[in-house]
């Protein structure tokens, strides 16, 4: 008996230390007392901007990946400098779009809880939203970051377009994230589009002989000729051709063919376990790949980030206080 009690203590203490824990970094409903409008209003600002502009969803979604992937979820990919020497200014983030969005959202929210819900947050809840209004995934976004007060261009160093799937697994792993995560988030590329010079030295000198990626499928490769000469630099390809508007499983059905357009896309299938993931997801219906998805993106959104009385909760996302 003094046994059995002495466990349930001990059960109940490892529950409070969780529960304490958790208090103190993210949650679900963290504003639910001090600012329970947030998600709504949050939501009504990227539904009527998509409404506008539906081809910002894969901006959106990128911008959390490429904030969480450089000093943690921080909102640090946000800030403007005069320099050009913010991390918005390297060569990977420069496609990124949107920044407008995530300023609406924190000047709608300042009016009704000034100084109360961090940019690094409305980043997060912008992007789960963006997905929900392309009828894609849903899930419940844990809150309670705080917003870093730097950024630096050259911090910058996001797992590539030409990456091998070593120096995938091993940059995800560097947040939290296993072959499974580096499998769904990949899947985002079912939305949004790439461009000619991310593909030129695939399809036109992959190993300086003046041939192409082995890996890629030959008819493929050719009709990607077709819409990508040499010296192209501004032709924009669909990264899931005929369903890039769409939230789906089609991706990994071109990915199980060979038909990924980059590299990292490729490597996918270099690797047992990541091997096993594209093609299970290939073979199954969305609901798997949604619920997979939600659950990827609050592990990657925990990455690094700030909590309790670290960094602060900015005014404007452009700018520290």
């Amino acid at each position: 008996m003094a046994a059995s009690k002495q466990l349930i203590v001990s059960c109940l203490f490892l529950v409070l230390l969780f529960a304490q824990a958790t208090s103190q970094g993210l949650r679900v409903g963290f504003y639910s007392k001090t600012c329970p409008q947030v998600e709504g209003i949050v939501k009504k600002v990227v539904f009527d901007a998509m409404k506008k502009a539906p081809t910002l969803g894969a901006p959106l979604l990128r911008m959390f990946f490429h904030d969480c992937f450089v000093r943690g979820c921080d909102g640090s990919v946000l800030l403007d400098k005069s320099n050009n020497q913010a991390e918005k200014s390297a060569i990977p983030n420069l496609s990124l779009r949107g920044f407008g969005i995530i300023d609406d959202s924190k000047a709608a929210l300042e009016k009704v809880c000034p100084g109360i819900v961090s940019c690094s947050d409305v980043l997060a809840l912008v992007a789960r939203d963006a997905m929900v209004a392309l009828e894609g995934p849903s899930w419940e976004v844990e809150t309670g970051r705080r917003d870093g007060r730097v950024s630096n261009i050259n911090e910058v160093n996001l797992p590539s377009p030409f990456d091998n799937i070593t120096k995938l697994i091993t940059d995800f792993r560097s947040k939290g994230l296993n072959e499974k995560d580096l499998v769904i988030l990949s899947g985002g590329h079912t939305i949004g589009m790439g461009h000619c010079p991310l593909l030129t030295n695939r399809l036109y000198n992959f190993t300086g002989r003046g041939d192409s990626d082995p890996s890629l499928d030959s008819e493929y490769a050719a009709h990607l000729r077709k819409k990508c000469k040499p010296t192209d630099t501004t032709t924009a390809l669909e990264m899931d051709p005929g369903s890039f508007k769409t939230f789906d499983v089609s991706y990994f059905t071109l990915v199980a063919k060979r038909r990924g357009l980059f590299q990292s896309d490729a490597a996918l299938l270099d690797n047992s376990k990541t091997r096993g993931y594209v093609l299970q997801l290939a073979r199954t219906h969305g609901s798997m790949f949604f619920h997979d998805f939600g659950v990827s993106m609050v592990k990657m959104g925990r990455a690094g980030v700030l909590t309790g009385q670290s960094g602060e909760i900015r005014k404007m996302c452009r700018v520290p206080n």
